[in-house]
C-alpha cells in the first residue's frame, strides 16, 4: 500500500482495467464505426451503437482520471511520508556512522531518491512504474490475441525485436550505475562552487581575498567536467535510443507489409484491415511501453536502492534499553575505564587506554595542544562516539545500557563548531517552536550567557529571527554571539553534566573573562567538563587533565601541576603573559 490505507491500493488496482479497456477502445473504435458503414447499417442503428460505446469510453475515461488524480495525492503523501523517514534516520543514526564518508555520499544518493526533477521522482516512480508496466502487458496479451488471427509470426515479429532495445537500455544503466560515486563527488564540489558565493557568511572573505575569481575560474572546471560526464551519457543514451528507432522501423515496416497482402489477397476485410492496423500500432506502442517502463522502473530503484540501504544501515552498537530518569535530578559519577577510540580506517588509536573518574558535581578543565583528543573524548562522553575498547560508567551504568536518546538527555554541550538556523532566538534557546518552552527562563538564560545587551537591542527581542535574507528585522550574530547564544541553550536545557568544548574561542578577552567569572555559576550542582586551549580556563575548575597523544600526561589542581614543571607549566608560562592579571584578579574573587 503507498499511503498505509487500503485505499491506496484500491485505487491502483481499480486503474488498471481502465486503462486497458480505453486502449482497446482506441483500437475497436475505428474499425466499429468502419464494419457499420461496409455492412450497411441503418443509421440510428449505427449512431446508437457508436453512442454507446463512446459514453462507455468517457465514463471509463473520467473514472481512470480520477483514480490518476487520487493515486497522485498517496502518492505524494507517500514520498512524504518516507522523506521523513530518510530525514529521522540521519538526524538518529549513530554520529560516528554518519561522520564516515560512505555514509554521508551514500546519505546523500539516497535523498536524491526524494527529489523531483523532469517529472521524475524516483520513489513514486517505482509503485507508479509498476503500475504503468501491467497495464502494458495486459494491453500487449489482449492486443497479441487479436493480431495472432493474422499471423501468429506477426506478434512473434513485434515481441522479439525489443530484446535489442532492453540490452542496449541494460548497457546504459549498468555504466550509469558504475559511475555514481564519481558523479556524487562532482556533484558534491560543483554544488558547494555554486552555492558558497551565495553565502552571506562569506562575502567578507570573498571580497578581501580577491576569491571571485578563483570560484569563477574553479566553476568553469568543475562545470566542464560535468559536462563531459554529461556528454558521455547523451552519447551513450542516444546509441541506445538510435538503435530503438532503426529496430521500429524494421519491426512496424514488416508488420504493415504483412497487413496489406492480406487485404490485397481479400483475405481480411476493410472492418478488420482498419482493426489489426491500429492494433499494429497500439501493440507496438505497448511492447516500447513494457520496455520503457521497466527501464524507467529500473532506473528509479537504482535511487530507492541507495534509500533502502541507507535506512538499513546497521548501527555500530547496539542500543540499550535503560532510561534516564533517576539520574537527571542530581549530578553524576562519570567513569573512564582504560577507553581506547581508533577512527575509522586510522593506524592508530586516537584515545588510548583512558582511565579517570569525574566525581559527582566535580568541575574538570581538559587541556592540551590541538589533535591531543580533546574532542574526541567529549564525543565519546556525549555518547556520539562508541569505544573501540574499554568502557565509560554514568553512576556505574554503561553507557551501552541506555536508550541512546535517553543518553542524550544527560549532556549539555557546548561544540566547537557553532551554526544557527532560520529560528528566532527563542526558539533556538528552547528548541521549540513558537509558542512553546519557557519564555521567561530563556531570557534568564540569555542574560547568564551574555546576551542581555543584545536581545535589548533588537526590536523584537528574543523573537528576532537569525537570518537577516528571510527577515528584514532579522540579525546575523557575531561568532562570538553565536557561541553565547549556543550557551544559554545548554543552560536551558538544565541537564546533569555540562560540557563546554572551547566556549570561548570566538570571545574577546573581556568577554571571555566574563564568561569565566559566571562560570561557577553556571556549574553548580552539575558534573562539568571545560576543554580549551588557554589555559586561563583552568582556575575554574577542581581537577586538571593535561591530555597528549590521547593519553592523560598529568593530572591535578593547577597549584600541582605548576608544581609539578611539567608539560602544564610550561604551556601555562608561555600563555601567562595574555592573562596573568586576568588570572590573578579571579583568583582573588
Amino acid at each position: 500500500m503507498i499511503s498505509g490505507t487500503p485505499v491506496s491500493l484500491l485505487v491502483m488496482v481499480l486503474e488498471v482495467p481502465l486503462a486497458v479497456f480505453l486502449a482497446w477502445g482506441e483500437v475497436r473504435l475505428p474499425a466499429l464505426v468502419v464494419g457499420e458503414v461496409t455492412r450497411g447499417a441503418a443509421l440510428r442503428h449505427a449512431a446508437l451503437t457508436v453512442g454507446l460505446f463512446l459514453l462507455a469510453v468517457l465514463l471509463a475515461t473520467v473514472l481512470r482520471d480520477t483514480c490518476e488524480a487520487a493515486l497522485g495525492v498517496f502518492l505524494q503523501r507517500y514520498r512524504s511520508v518516507r522523506g521523513v523517514e530518510l530525514d529521522r534516520k540521519s538526524m538518529t543514526c549513530l554520529y560516528q556512522t554518519f561522520e564516515k564518508k560512505e555514509t554521508r555520499d551514500l546519505g546523500e544518493r539516497a535523498g536524491k531518491a526524494t527529489w523531483m526533477w523532469n517529472n521524475v521522482q524516483p520513489l513514486t516512480d517505482v509503485p507508479r512504474r509498476s503500475l504503468k508496466l501491467t497495464e502494458n502487458i495486459l494491453c500487449y496479451a489482449l492486443l497479441g490475441t487479436v493480431l495472432s488471427n493474422v499471423n501468429p509470426w506477426l506478434v512473434l515479429l513485434l515481441t522479439l525485436a525489443p530484446a535489442v532495445n532492453i540490452l542496449c537500455a541494460r548497457a546504459y544503466r549498468k555504466w550509469q550505475f558504475a559511475a555514481r560515486p564519481a558523479r556524487t563527488d562532482l556533484s558534491r564540489r560543483l554544488d558547494y562552487v555554486c552555492h558558497k558565493p551565495a553565502d552571506f557568511a562569506a562575502w567578507k572573505d570573498i571580497r578581501v581575498y580577491g576569491m571571485a575569481g578563483w570560484f569563477r575560474e574553479l566553476y568553469r572546471e568543475l562545470l566542464q567536467k560535468d559536462l563531459d560526464w554529461t556528454k558521455r551519457a547523451s552519447l551513450r543514451e542516444f546509441l541506445s535510443r538510435l538503435a530503438d528507432l532503426l529496430v521500429i522501423l524494421l519491426r512496424d515496416g514488416a508488420a504493415y507489409a504483412v497487413l496489406i497482402l492480406e487485404a490485397v489477397r481479400g483475405q481480411i476485410t476493410a472492418e478488420q484491415f482498419v482493426l489489426y492496423f491500429a492494433a499494429v500500432s497500439s501493440f507496438a506502442d505497448f511492447v516500447g511501453g513494457i520496455v520503457s517502463e521497466w527501464n524507467e522502473m529500473a532506473n528509479a530503484s537504482l535511487f530507492v536502492s541507495d534509500f533502502r540501504e541507507f535506512l538499513d544501515l546497521p548501527e555500530d552498537a547496539p542500543e540499550g534499553t535503560r532510561s534516564a530518569e533517576g539520574h537527571l535530578d542530581h549530578a553524576p559519577e562519570i567513569v573512564f575505564d582504560h577507553v581506547s577510540f581508533r577512527y575509522n580506517g586510522a593506524e592508530a588509536d586516537t584515545i588510548h587506554n583512558l582511565s579517570f573518574t569525574m566525581k559527582p558535581g566535580e568541575k574538570i578543565a581538559l587541556v592540551g595542544l590541538n589533535g591531543a583528543g580533546k574532542t574526541t573524548l567529549v564525543k565519546l562522553l556525549c555518547g556520539l562516539y562508541v569505544p573501540t575498547a574499554g568502557e565509560i560508567r554514568v553512576n556505574g551504568v554503561p553507557v551501552g545500557d541506555f536508550k541512546r536518546e535517553e543518553y542524550y538527555k544527560l549532556f549539555a554541550p557546548v561544540f566547537q563548531d557553532t551554526g544557527t538556523g532560520p529560528f528566532t532566538i527563542l526558539e533556538t534557546v528552547t528548541g521549540r517552536t513558537e509558542g512553546g518552552g519557557d519564555r521567561a527562563r530563556a531570557e534568564v538564560c540569555l542574560r547568564d550567557a551574555g546576551l542581555g545587551d543584545k536581545i535589548d537591542s533588537l526590536p523584537k527581542g528574543m523573537d528576532t529571527m537569525l537570518d537577516k535574507q528571510l527577515d528584514r528585522d532579522g540579525t546575523d550574530l557575531s561568532g562570538g554571539e553565536k557561541q553565547k547564544l549556543m550557551l544559554a541553550r545548554a543552560i536551558y536545557k538544565n541537564a546533569p553534566v555540562l560540557v563546554l568544548d572551547e566556549p570561548t574561542a570566538a570571545l574577546d578577552p573581556i568577554a571571555e573573562n566574563e564568561i569565566y567569572l559566571q562560570y561557577n555559576a553556571m556549574t553548580t550542582g552539575k558534573t562539568a567538563l571545560f576543554i580549551s586551549h588557554r589555559l586561563a580556563s583552568t582556575r575554574f575548575c577542581d581537577r586538571i587533565l593535561f591530555l597528549k597523544d590521547g593519553e592523560i600526561a598529568e593530572m591535578g589542581t593547577h597549584e600541582e601541576l605548576m608544581a609539578l614543571g611539567g608539560a602544564y607549566s610550561k604551556l601555562f608560562e608561555i600563555q601567562s603573559c595574555w592573562y596573568r592579571d586576568n588570572y590573578k584578579a579571579g583568583a582573588a574573587q
